[in-house]
């Protein structure tokens, strides 16, 4: 493939100077290499120095933190489940305002979403935002028939303007020829890149997908990002994929603007869990609480005394507190000042891996390792999904930060089991209507002004979610 040039890198710049690139970068399924594209493309165009602001179609967490290291900038998710089509909007063009170019990664498949329509899937985002697609294809022990996939998706829904493709595992010369040709030939959507067969994954994966890049050391998440960009320079139309994107002068317009902000309160100061074990994080749900008022401290649990003496309130997002769970016990009086702010009455709202870290131990292929001890659970691992998928619930009982009849959107992907409770369902605050929750149909863990739940919530989505966490911070 033939790269970019810096006489050509100029002509596209002055031409459209004022305008923002904007593409969708999807996949036939899981697993079909969006994620090497996405980083790639990204971490390609950063190193020509372009200005390129990331996008994950949600709900995810993982893939949003290579995007983040790629661009060097927040990735956000754009969610149709999850945010309303004004709040989509509104979030892609307060973000994309000023960018050379505005990426957005799919999810699953190109078409797949949570009905046979296709409900709340990439192409329906793709189609939202009127922006063309760039189809990755894994072309493993497969030639023609790649033609036949990519014509299907092209027929399937004609609102959807498939612009170009790159063809992954590509094993030989003669292999990305004939699908290449076949392509071009039966579709006339032009291949525009390859991503060759490798030895080695650049992304080990793990049960939630790629392995999240804040567990490799900073050195190595680097050379993979590097290798990956220099990946896009040798085997990307670079200048192809730019004609290809759709020109965009970006503004806040009043019809953009965010619906049922959360308001803001006196300066308050939120503690937020951020390391190895809880890496989950909404860029969304961070900003909303900083434009709220709030001064956000990260805390890293598996080396901190203690917490903070200052803190007004504490957010334990979500992570995988299992992989460090002899850290997090041995970490003996930083749990310990947990539970002792929670019985004193610090307001605490902890996600999936937080509500974890709040319970009494986790026990890992026969060990038991002790936790912070707010609430009487024992926790265990399945090698099998426990929840999957997206969710809603109900607020039907008393609890620091929603109000009762508050309806909810969220998502859940948990392999961790509830082994033993000293509870009952009847104690949980929230009613599932769409989703698994903590035990029988119900989710959050309420004591004091701790809410725990396994349901993890898009702060766009969700204004009541920084509102609630705000005003009782502030008292």
């Amino acid at each position: 493939m033939t790269v970019l040039d810096e006489q050509e890198v100029s002509v596209v710049t002055r031409n459209e100077k004022a305008a923002t690139g904007c593409l969708v970068i999807a996949g036939l399924s899981g697993g079909s290499g969006k994620s090497v594209a996405s980083v790639a493309l990204t971490a390609a165009l950063r190193r020509r120095g372009y200005a390129v602001v990331p996008f994950k179609k949600g709900p995810d967490y993982i893939d949003a933190g290579w995007m983040t290291t790629a661009a060097g900038r927040p990735c956000y998710n754009l969610d149709p489940y999850l945010m309303s089509e004004e709040a989509i909007v509104h979030s892609f063009q307060q973000q994309a305002i000023g960018a050379d170019f505005a990426l957005i990664e799919g999810n699953r498949g190109l078409y797949d979403g949570v009905t046979a329509e296709g409900g709340f899937s990439t192409a329906e985002l793709a189609v939202q935002l009127d922006l063309p697609v760039l189809l990755v294809v894994n072309c493993s022990k497969t030639t023609r028939t790649v033609a036949a996939l990519v014509l299907g998706c092209r027929e399937l829904d004609k609102r959807v303007r498939i612009a170009g493709v790159i063809l992954n595992q590509i094993a030989t010369p003669r292999h990305e020829r004939i699908i290449t040709e076949s392509v071009e030939k039966y579709t006339g959507v032009p291949v525009v890149g390859i991503i060759p067969r490798m030895k080695t994954d650049i992304f080990p994966m793990r049960h939630l997908g790629v392995t999240p890049q804040q567990e490799y050391g900073a050195a190595e998440t680097d050379a993979a990002v590097d290798r990956l960009a220099a990946l896009a320079e040798e085997h990307f139309a670079l200048e192809r994929i730019s004609a290809l994107m759709e020109r965009r002068n970006l503004s806040t317009t009043p019809s953009a603007q965010q619906p049922g902000g959360a308001g803001k309160v006196e300066p308050v100061k939120i503690g937020v869990l951020r390391d190895a074990a809880f890496q989950f994080y909404y860029q969304e749900n961070l900003d909303a609480l900083q434009e709220g008022g709030a001064e956000l401290v990260m805390i890293n649990a598996l080396t901190a005394e203690a917490l903070p003496a200052d803190l007004d309130a504490l957010y334990i997002g979500g992570g995988f507190p299992e992989t460090s769970a002899r850290q997090l016990a041995d970490n003996v009086s930083f749990r310990d000042s947990v539970r002792q702010a929670a019985e004193q009455g610090l307001p605490m709202y902890a996600e999936c891996g937080g509500l974890i870290f709040l319970g009494r131990s986790i026990i890992l292929e026969g060990d038991e390792y002790p936790l912070a001890g707010v609430f009487p659970v024992t926790f265990s691992m399945s090698s099998k999904p426990q929840a999957h998928g997206y969710s809603t619930f109900i607020v039907d009982r008393e609890n620091p930060f929603y109000s009762l009849g508050t309806e909810v959107k969220g998502h859940e992907f948990r392999y961790s089991v509830v082994k033993s409770w000293d509870g009952g369902p009847e104690e949980l605050a929230l009613r599932m209507e769409r989703g698994t929750g903590f035990q029988g149909k119900r989710d959050g863990l309420v004591k004091k002004n701790v809410l725990a739940l396994y349901t993890h919530v898009l702060a766009p989505g969700t204004p009541e979610w920084a509102a609630g966490l705000l005003r009782a911070a502030a008292g």
